[in-house]
């Protein structure tokens, strides 16, 4: 069963939350949308029905089918994790076998030990359990794999792969970028500006694979304006406009983007290059600004600056040498 957002728009008073959007979720079909923590929380409070649309529906959310994987949901703290399913299994009355969950969450060690005494990332392992115990056709996940273990994430992209050959749909809620990419087959950014794709592709060849393709095939070397970043393996692209600064530690490059980094191959020289005719500025030796984000300019000392970016938390070094160039730019003397 597909999940259809159908010109799904909500506001409160004159507050858009999120603007107009339309969406379809597949079977077989993992997406997310990475998006503000209040429109993630708004976003369930309607897939649940506590809340309503201001204009549009969506489809297909009446037929109650649906399985909610929330961030914060208590479990019965009492019951051994072997007593928990048992108890979910009768709520649902779900034909699914308890012995095979717990197998596939790999909680076989842990069965017959309370909840209270598991870890966090075994408790989430749990309540992955429970949902997985319903066997629904639709799957709403807030924040799924937000500060799991190494094996409980594993684990987690396991039952991901497993919805997918059992053609269910699965919808991640998100505000981590970098966990959407990873885990989905479809992300989304969700803002003021509406629903806009992420762009990633698998990565299959290496550079010097490519290099080779290129000489093969004669391929002249074209202009592309978006900067690749990579995130396990995929690569994915931003627009210069979205980055809000970039910085060089021990070497390597990473992009900054609404609180979220990401490494990048290209050095600070090569980004420097690349993105100067998007109004980007060496401000440092190991940081390039977007002047469009730039809100304000702080003199600390006679020797020492900074830029405060729009969200007005976050501050970028600017060295002496480079506040001569930036008055140059701003046209002040």
């Amino acid at each position: 069963m597909a999940l259809k957002f159908i010109d799904a728009e909500k506001h409160i008073n004159d507050t858009i939350i999120f603007p107009s959007f339309s969406l379809d979720v597949l079977p077989n079909e993992v997406a997310a949308i990475c998006t503000s923590v209040n429109v993630r929380e708004q976003l369930i409070d309607i897939l649940l029905g506590t809340k309503l649309l201001s204009n549009g529906n969506i489809q297909n959310l009446s037929e109650k089918r649906l399985a909610f994987f929330f961030l914060n949901d208590g479990l019965y703290e009492r019951l051994s994790v072997n007593e928990l399913l048992k108890f979910y299994q009768q709520l649902y009355q779900s034909d699914e076998s308890t012995e095979n969950i717990i197998r596939i969450v790999q909680l076989d060690l842990k069965k017959n030990k309370k909840i209270k005494d598991l870890t966090y990332s075994e408790k989430k392992r749990a309540q992955l359990a429970c949902i997985l115990l319903q066997n629904s056709e639709v799957y709403i996940m807030e924040e799924p794999d937000q500060n799991l273990d190494v094996e409980s994430k594993r684990i987690f992209i396991s039952v991901l792969n497993q919805l997918r050959l059992t053609k269910k749909t699965v919808l991640i809620l998100t505000s981590h970028l970098e966990s959407a990419v990873t885990v989905a087959d479809k992300t989304y950014r969700l803002d003021e500006k509406g629903l806009h794709i992420v762009q990633t592709e698998e990565v299959q060849q290496n550079v010097s694979d490519v290099e080779i393709e290129k000489e093969d095939k004669g391929i002249q070397p074209i202009r592309f304006e978006k900067i690749p970043t990579k995130v396990n393996e995929k690569i994915v692209l931003f627009n210069p406009p979205e980055i809000d600064f970039i910085e060089s530690t021990d070497g390597q490059s990473f992009i900054h983007i609404k609180g979220e980094n990401f490494p990048c191959s290209f050095t600070l020289n090569e980004l420097e290059e690349r993105l100067l005719p998007f109004g980007f500025f060496r401000c440092h030796r190991s940081y390039i600004v977007n002047l469009q984000k730039v809100r304000e300019v702080i003199t600390w000392t006679r020797n020492s600056f900074s830029l405060v970016l729009e969200d007005e938390k976050t501050s970028v070094p600017l060295s002496k040498t480079k506040m001569a160039d930036l008055k140059g730019i701003l046209g002040l003397k």
